[in-house]
């Protein structure tokens, strides 16, 4: 029971910034894209990656199992990757994306919620075998 209160708290925060993130992209899509294309495609997919993570660990079955791992993994490896090119690069992210500094403009949130979301769906799939 502990670990559906954990889950359900999860899958909130990845609600959250699944909102956040839509809203943040699709104003500096429509209003300032010409500023800063990349940065700002680059908020438009974390914001499809939240809201596909938070679908599919919401959803039971193993193909939302392997979507929702999918997700996760994807979204660690694009805030390391979008992290790690940010501090090498600062002048291509003088817009910064939700990625950009591993998080650093969200509370480095970004960077946990990954981490967390694949503890958790290991210690479900650990539950499920």
């Amino acid at each position: 029971m502990k670990s559906m209160g954990i889950g359900r708290l999860l899958i909130a925060v990845y609600a959250v910034f699944a909102l956040s993130a839509t809203a943040r992209a699709s104003y500096q899509l429509v209003f300032e894209f010409n500023q800063a294309p990349v940065a700002y495609s680059l908020s438009a997919l974390a914001a499809l990656i939240y809201i596909l993570a938070t679908i599919a660990l919401s959803k039971s079955g193993q193909l939302w199992r392997r979507v929702a791992w999918g997700s996760v993994v994807f979204e660690l490896l694009g805030v390391i990757t979008v992290g790690i090119l940010s501090l090498l690069l600062p002048q291509y992210f003088a817009h910064p994306s939700v990625w950009s500094e591993f998080g650093a403009g969200y509370a480095y949130i970004p960077a946990i919620l990954p981490i967390l979301g694949i503890i958790w769906l290991a210690r479900r799939d650990a539950k499920i075998h």
